[in-house]
């Protein structure tokens, strides 16, 4: 028997549970409700609500923060509420609160009549402000309509777990106007990060003025396309004024970055003595990495860069500057009687030790200026220049070395945070996996590492792209910067960060941010039936709630083409596109899939050499599948050989009539991937004694920067053939005048056609 004072100690017992999943459900209701991003660390919902409208007075004596916050409210929602009538009921009140520790914390109190945002620093009222903001409903910001809206009443404390919380946008291989720029700090703020990193120098453009060096502007800052036309642009220097006086009233620090030693041709295009060679050098329309640097031998390139970053240094009032340093080839320096001349005179062990030499210099003239340094992780090499602070990139090991010396570490790897990648491998979800801290560090080493940055590459990122690269991703990495999920004591929920990102959609696109993809959407499967001469295409969805549609035309797919509800049939040669569509609107790529029914297909082939592993398409009997490769190498269907050439004997099982033979090259330079220098097809009866060669010669120039397909093509006059052989001749090695010289060249090779 249960005793009267247990079973009420149970029901008691009962009763706490069941109000503490009711608590829970409401709460997490409430992140639906208002899915904030990055989620504050203490978020406790209130009864009741908070109405905004022309009787909404702000109680403050920070009058810019008035003014902001007020203007943001009308941007938002139209409505105008008031900074000098200070007797309305509903009130905004901003208050210094010393006892808030971390300068970027703050406390926000919603109630009926009164928002009160507290922290010890005007720049942790501003965060407290951009969770209002974020509290705002997608339907008002959308409609603007200046009518009276309401929040929900609430307690929030919340603080970052990173100082460093960053992007760092190339505006070097991609020029971005001003205006756009601007716009990026505001997004920057309304999620909480704090630094922009501005690339502003690379081989492909100078982006820059310097008053002292005009040259850099009129001749680095523009290049030559492969079709002729000049492309580039550069910020004046009223231009970077204007744009560091809008980051500091968003309380956002810009880094700027100049390039150097390597990464430096625009440079050198402009002003060629600073060089091992003394040049002539183009401003360069090849991505990659390329010899020609700066020379550490001459001192007058030691003034030139110090007389460049006197000027940076006056335009940029922030503590930082970021040097680069990485990526840069000794190739130059060894053939260099100067930098030779200073690896002796100084002492130095080899061309390593030089840049550290090069490094050092520099960041010791910056620290006589006040400036604090950041270098990429191959600063490194040849010893570390002292308080050198180290963005590691390639991986964890640069942020562990340095903090194991003691130096500060920005861990921003490839894996995690190089949103010019593709979603389709870079994931979202993986995003949000990220842990900033390395977990190779010791406890008393962690606090070196400051934090981290999203890189965003523009070498094939345009600035109408950027959105689509950024988000979602970016939200993810906001969260774990922010809050630092992974190390806290409830650990890393990503089932409610997505319910999180899905209803903040509404949100991105009230606010005109043109968002891309969370991951690989769908992946088409297809499969050959030689008895049925029938293709069988499967899509796997990668995605919930999405519509897939397909053509069979080679049109593209709208919210009105075939919905896929079946294996899709193809009998014929056609090209099948696929897409995805949520509430009629295409989500992501399409999915181009050119299917071609020829006499080889399906036929015996043997290769002279193997296809390499990484790029092997679906195997020995790829280049007769029937499916052609896109433009896009990696699409599955487009075979690599690597540094040798390639050779095929296609059997077709009996004599048959031969009019045409053609087989298909990808080209891409900046990948590394060539055209052959030709290809020579020929027929044969026996497999042994071959007939009718045709050479096709490429006449494409290897220097080039386009991304192209090339058919080669033999034609026969009704030939008998029982056997078909096709050469392609490699460049074998990367030209001289490619980033990659005398490395392994690539041979792309897709579908061979017979006909």
């Amino acid at each position: 028997m249960i005793s009267k004072a247990n079973m009420h100690r149970f029901i008691v017992f009962i009763t706490y549970l069941l109000i503490s999943f009711l608590l829970v459900m409401c709460n997490a209701k409430k992140k639906d409700n208002i899915p904030l991003i990055p989620f504050p660390n203490q978020f406790e919902p209130k009864t009741g609500e908070f109405k905004f409208s022309k009787n909404t007075s702000i109680i403050s004596d920070f009058t810019k923060l008035n003014e902001y916050f007020a203007s943001e409210i009308e941007r938002f929602s139209g409505v105008q509420i008031n900074i000098e009538q200070s007797d309305f009921k509903n009130r905004i009140q901003f208050v210094l609160d010393t006892t808030i520790i971390n300068p970027e914390g703050y406390t926000i109190e919603v109630e009926s009549e009164l928002i009160k945002i507290s922290s010890s620093t005007e720049k942790g009222i501003f965060l407290g402000m951009q969770t209002i903001f974020q509290m705002i409903s997608p339907n008002i910001k959308s409609a603007k309509s200046g009518n009276s809206f309401t929040i929900p009443c609430s307690i929030i404390k919340d603080e970052p777990a990173f100082s460093w919380r960053g992007l760092n946008l190339d505006c070097a291989r991609h020029f971005m106007e001003k205006d756009f720029i601007k716009r990026y700090i505001d997004i920057l703020a309304y999620y909480k990060f704090n630094t922009f990193h501005w690339h502003l120098t690379e081989d492909q453009g100078w982006r820059i003025e310097i008053k002292k060096y005009p040259k850099l502007t009129e001749i680095g800052a523009w290049r030559k396309e492969t079709d002729d036309s000049t492309y580039g642009g550069f910020y004046t220097q009223e231009d970077i004024k204007e744009i560091v006086e809008y980051a500091e009233s968003r309380f956002i620090n810009i880094v700027p970055e100049i390039e150097m030693p390597g990464h430096s041709l625009a440079s050198l295009a402009s002003y060629p003595e600073n060089s091992c060679t003394g040049g002539p050098f183009e401003v360069t329309n090849i991505w990659g990495v390329h010899k020609d640097i700066y020379c550490a031998g001459r001192e007058e390139t030691f003034t030139f860069l110090q007389n460049i970053l006197d000027e940076v240094i006056e335009l940029f009032p922030g503590k930082y500057i970021h040097i680069g340093g990485d990526e840069a080839p000794k190739d130059r320096w060894k053939e260099c009687s100067k930098c030779q001349a200073r690896i002796k005179s100084e002492g130095l062990k080899d061309e390593h030790e030089l840049q550290s030499y090069f490094i050092k210099r520099i960041v010791n003239y910056l620290h006589s200026k006040g400036k604090e340094v950041i270098g990429w992780e191959e600063i490194l090499e040849g010893g570390l220049a002292p308080g050198v602070i180290v963005q590691s990139w390639l991986g964890y090991d640069g942020a562990v070395e340095a903090a194991k010396l003691g130096h500060y570490a920005i861990y921003s790897p490839t894996s995690h945070t190089y949103f010019d990648y593709d979603p389709d491998n870079f994931n979202l979800e993986l995003v949000y996996s990220f842990n900033p801290i390395p977990q190779e560090l010791a406890k008393d080493e962690r606090k070196f590492i400051l934090g981290s940055e999203a890189n965003m590459w523009s070498e094939r990122a345009p600035q109408e792209t950027i959105d689509s690269k950024l988000f979602p991703r970016m939200l993810a990495l906001s969260e774990v910067l922010w809050k630092d999920p992974h190390n806290s004591e409830y650990g890393a929920n990503y089932n409610e960060f997505y319910s999180r990102v899905q209803n903040h959609y509404a949100d991105l696109t009230a606010r005109g941010i043109k968002f891309g993809r969370e991951s690989k959407i769908f992946e088409p499967k297809s499969s050959y039936d030689k008895t049925k001469r029938e293709f069988t295409i499967e899509v796997i969805q990668g995605l919930k709630d999405l519509v897939i549609r397909y053509t069979t035309d080679g049109t593209e797919p709208n919210s009105n083409s075939n919905e896929y509800k079946k294996p899709i049939i193809v009998q014929n040669t056609s090209i099948i596109k696929i897409g995805a569509f949520r509430d009629n609107q295409k989500i992501g790529k399409i999915s181009q899939l050119p299917f071609k029914f020829h006499k080889g297909l399906n036929a015996t082939i043997s290769l002279t050499k193997r296809y390499h592993e990484k790029y092997k398409a679906s195997g020995q009997n790829a280049l007769i599948d029937g499916i052609r490769g896109t433009d896009d190498f990696r699409d599955g269907n487009w075979q690599g050989y690597e540094g040798v050439d390639f050779e095929a004997i296609i059997d077709l099982g009996s004599e048959q009539t031969i009019s045409k033979v053609e087989s298909s090259f990808f080209f891409d330079s900046n990948s590394y991937i060539f055209l052959p220098e030709n290809v020579v097809i020929s027929l044969s009866l026996d497999g042994e004694n071959y007939f009718d060669e045709r050479k096709i010669i490429n006449e494409i120039p290897q220097k080039n920067s386009e991304i192209l397909i090339k058919n080669f093509t033999g034609k026969y006059d009704a030939k008998q053939a029982h056997y078909i052989k096709l050469k392609a001749e490699s460049i074998k090695v990367c030209p001289d005048w490619h980033p990659g010289a005398n490395a392994p060249s690539w041979l792309f090779v897709d579908e061979i056609v017979i006909e």
